[in-house]
């Protein structure tokens, strides 16, 4: 059976683009979480027309067929846990044009979101959307996810920036939109619907992105707390005052001192909690802003406050938020993240919260993120080969689930649903809710192809 499947895919696409060795498939078994999955067969698509007669084949076949980026998500969103083709889109990876005058690019997904980021820093164009994986992420991805990253607050998330896609359906036909259309955009907000379906109704072969003119000037502060209570109420009474920073990170005590020993520097003060505070604009609008800012911090116990006034200085800032994930891996074999959101005003109960989840199970949980918008990157460090921890863990994963539905949030800011979280849907959403999705996935993908087993309890 595999290998009449090797055969047909390499007559599509030509041997040197289709993987069918067990080790070349195990490299796209798996995600950033805890699990694998083998797929059948992998393939590397080099434009549009090869995607579709992949699609084609496996909708006549009945094959399950995922879509996959960088595989760098956190919910199993690009794993074949079905098992069927994977379509890696890495090779699809060109900016295809720049309009500097409308102030948008179209992209291939395979584009890594650094490279795109850098690339339009050249032109003098800005994209705000930068998720922590920014560095291997690809913009596929991005949209499948509807990322959105430190400047989320101010700026928005992926959903906000794109104009336009190019996707295939289940059955080969190729549908545009917005300023990818030929023939107009009425009629349904399509690209409302794909993004953040997290591969599940279509595969995406192009994208185009809104651009902004980089902003003029940026003030950084970091602020210090001797409790995490109080920086979180400084998140709460900032989003109050109106005041609108451009970046506005929250990393806890813990996982600060894990980052200061991981990139061995000790120019930064140990505390309970800080925030990563950035305004930005004109240079008399940010500084009136970052003044304001300050104020608050004092009035709610800053135990520090230090400035970056050089690049080097804010570099060695940013390379504290941009160095958490990878130094949180040294701390235990296993890193169990969950990425919910509340409004910022809630996030002084869910701090709290957070501290009573880890005493109650016994659990350390390290805790940083957009704090701005209410997205906290909750991490569960445990053992997975441990079977009492993992149960522990996976309770505690649950209340918090519960504590941030009850504080009027959502399971995911960023990271979407996928496998790892399919199970707590219904809690958002109801029975309705799910029926309602149910319905929509298969309009879109009648034979359940389309990346399953991903978003639905099953």
């Amino acid at each position: 059976m595999k290998e009449t499947l090797f055969e047909d895919l390499k007559k599509i696409l030509g041997a040197k683009n289709v993987l069918s060795t067990y080790e070349e498939r195990l490299t796209y078994s798996y995600d950033a979480t805890n699990t694998s999955f083998m797929p059948d067969a992998v393939v590397i698509p080099q434009n549009i027309e090869q995607v579709v007669q992949v699609m084609k084949y496996a909708s006549a076949n009945k094959i399950p067929i995922v879509s996959r980026g960088a595989g760098s998500g956190y919910t199993g969103g690009s794993l074949p846990v079905k098992g069927g083709i994977v379509v890696s889109f890495e090779q699809m990876n060109k900016i295809l044009s720049v309009n500097k005058e409308k102030m948008y690019a179209v992209v291939e997904p395979g584009v890594v979101t650094q490279n795109f980021f850098d690339e339009m820093e050249k032109f003098g164009l800005f994209y705000p959307p930068d998720p922590s994986s920014l560095k291997t992420s690809t913009l596929g991805g991005n949209v499948a996810e509807c990322a959105g990253g430190l400047r989320g607050r101010k700026y928005g998330v992926t959903k906000n920036y794109v104009l336009g896609l190019e996707f295939v359906l289940y059955n080969g036909d190729i549908i545009r939109t917005g300023v990818l259309s030929q023939n107009g955009d009425s009629g349904y907000d399509l690209d409302g619907i794909l993004i953040g379906s997290e591969g599940t109704l279509a595969l995406i072969t192009k994208i185009a992105l809104r651009l902004l003119k980089r902003p003029a000037y940026e003030e950084t502060i970091l602020a210090g707390f001797n409790q995490m209570e109080d920086a979180a109420k400084v998140v709460a009474e900032i989003t109050a005052s109106g005041i609108t920073p451009s970046i506005l990170e929250f990393i806890d005590g813990d996982t600060l001192a894990c980052v200061l020993e991981f990139i061995q520097t000790d120019r930064v003060e140990k505390a309970a909690a800080v925030l990563l505070i950035e305004t930005d604009g004109e240079k008399e609008q940010a500084h009136k802003e970052a003044e304001e800012i300050i104020k608050i911090c004092q009035k709610n116990n800053a135990k520090s406050l230090r400035f970056a006034d050089t690049q080097e200085e804010k570099d060695n800032l940013w390379k504290i938020r941009r160095s958490v994930s990878a130094s949180l891996l040294r701390i235990a074999p296993t890193k169990v993240n969950e990425d919910v959101c509340v409004p910022p005003s809630q996030l002084p109960e869910l701090v709290r919260g957070i501290k009573k989840l880890s005493k109650d199970y016994n659990v350390q949980i390290n805790t940083f993120g957009h704090a701005g918008d209410g997205n906290l990157h909750v991490n569960f460090m445990t053992d997975s080969r441990d079977k009492e921890k993992m149960h522990r863990v996976e309770q505690g994963v649950e209340k918090l689930f519960d504590l941030t539905l009850r504080l009027g949030g959502t399971l995911s800011g960023e990271h979407g649903i996928g496998t790892t979280k399919a199970k707590f849907m219904e809690k958002e959403v109801g029975k309705s809710g799910i029926e309602f999705m149910k319905k929509v996935k298969q309009a879109f993908d009648p034979d359940g192809i389309i990346n399953p087993g991903k978003i639905f309890p099953e």
